[in-house]
């Protein structure tokens, strides 16, 4: 039987997405011109553009975190590249490729995983199966496992 992706596993992988997500959202928000040295000398002539540029970062963060986060778990890989490299897939519950639109919903659901104190996270060390709260919400699982095709049919007949 192929094992759940446990709590630390998911934490490592977060940190690599992290990583990956900081240097993206530099990227774009230097190809905007809005870098930090653009950023500093607008603030200077006028300090509410820091509200402005806050605000704009926030949505940029937020429309790649989205893209990244849900365009990946919906592809065939069935993880982003910090579940790829530490051998973590996301399934539906059923052990098939989720979708876009099912993706997009796990992926705003860990907003609410998250805004409760971390305890939608913090779940998955404590549940059967792993899951956090975005997990049961998304009817997703996670499987430590680098093929996804070991996942397929894991959980068959549990929800029948």
């Amino acid at each position: 039987m192929v094992p759940y992706g446990g709590f630390w596993w998911r934490v490592l992988a977060y940190l690599i997405d992290f990583v990956i997500l900081y240097i993206a959202t530099i990227f774009v928000m230097m190809i905007f011109g809005l870098g930090m040295g653009s950023s500093f000398m607008a603030f200077q002539q006028n300090p509410g553009a820091v509200v402005g540029y806050v605000m704009l970062n926030s949505l940029v963060s937020l429309v790649l975190n989205w893209l990244y986060f849900a365009v990946l778990e919906s592809s065939p890989w069935q993880g982003t590249v910090g579940k790829l490299a530490v051998g973590l897939v996301v399934t539906d519950v059923n052990g098939n490729r989720i979708s876009f639109l099912r993706a997009t919903g796990r992926y705003f659901a860990k907003i609410l995983s998250g805004i409760i104190l971390c305890i939608g996270y913090i779940m998955v060390g404590f549940t059967e199966r792993k899951q956090g709260l975005h997990d049961i919400i998304a009817s997703t699982l996670v499987y430590k496992t680098r093929d996804p095709r070991e996942a397929q049919h894991v959980d068959e007949g549990v929800f029948a």
